[in-house]
């Protein structure tokens, strides 16, 4: 029988790969000017995970960066701390937390 450190499957892989994400975001987040801590953080970081997998310069059409926030609400800064900003900003107005938008997103896929 194979341990798991001898056979890499797709799966491990991306399981790897998520991981590493996660590792680097969960610093970038804990580097930016917010707030957030304990469950808030978690929430915020499991947003962050499936909007861009975490990364500052993801694009999905209008979509940019971390949170995949609309370019226009970022004013043509797409720097890491003016993401983390303008989500926290954006977060607070519309749904009041981070746990409260990741409810909503567990719901209906999307914040």
């Amino acid at each position: 029988m194979a341990t798991q450190e001898e056979v890499v499957t797709p799966a491990a892989q991306t399981t790897v790969a998520q991981t590493a994400s996660s590792q680097t975001t969960t610093t970038a987040t804990q580097t930016s000017n917010t707030a957030v801590t304990g469950s808030e953080a978690a929430a915020k970081e499991e947003i962050a995970r499936r909007e861009s997998g975490g990364s500052y310069t993801a694009t999905n059409g209008q979509y940019i960066g971390r949170y995949q926030l609309s370019a226009s609400y970022l004013n043509g800064d797409y720097s890491a701390a003016n993401q983390e900003r303008v989500a926290d900003a954006y977060v607070s107005q519309r749904y009041g937390s981070w746990t409260a938008a990741l409810a909503f997103w567990n719901a209906n896929g999307w914040y």
